[in-house]
């Protein structure tokens, strides 16, 4: 892990951006870590956009939790229900 303090981070951001492919960059404000620079693996922007995005973070949890306290539906019964085959 490569730890960069805000005030002395002077190179591009390409440049910390190509250092990920390697190992995250941690960028630190008086040694506190502030931001983090990591490579994404197997995910489009859709999806890392919505894994930062709080309302939609609380959606899942909301839903989540009635689904614990309400239980839901198998995939079979789902597919029942629309009418389609069995897998």
């Amino acid at each position: 892990m490569k730890i960069v303090e805000q005030a002395e981070a002077k190179a591009p951001l390409a440049t910390y951006a190509a250092d990920v492919a390697q190992e995250p960059v941690i960028i630190t404000v008086n040694g506190k870590p502030v931001a983090a620079l990591v490579a994404i693996e197997n995910a489009d922007l859709e999806t890392v956009s919505l894994s930062t995005n709080p309302a939609f973070l609380t959606l899942i949890e909301r839903s989540r939790a009635r689904h614990r306290a309400e239980g839901g539906l198998s995939g079979d019964e789902v597919r029942r229900r629309l009418g389609l085959s069995q897998t």
